[in-house]
């Protein structure tokens, strides 16, 4: 499972999730995760259809395909929860 992570300087929300991220990404060490800037990497904000609500966090299995998208400020137990439901996806 790999996580895309969206986000923008500008955005009060993603300022929130970040650290919430670097935990969950620290107690997880095999969970892949990769963050794009929503003003710097067109390419992937218009291959995934992001718009400007951020942040969006789209989990992607193992073939990189897209199962679920969440957006906005999560809690870190609700990401917890997804991330080992569907760690083997």
């Amino acid at each position: 499972m790999k996580v895309l992570k969206f986000g923008a300087v500008w955005c009060s929300g993603c300022l929130v999730m970040k650290p919430r991220w670097k935990e969950i990404e620290e107690a997880n060490p095999w969970l892949q995760t990769e963050y794009y800037d929503f003003d710097e990497d067109k390419e992937a904000v218009e291959k995934y259809g992001i718009n400007d609500v951020l942040p969006v966090f789209i989990f992607l299995d193992q073939a990189g395909q897209e199962f679920l998208r969440l957006n906005g400020e999560v809690s870190k137990k609700d990401l917890i929860d997804t991330i080992i439901k569907n760690k083997d996806r």
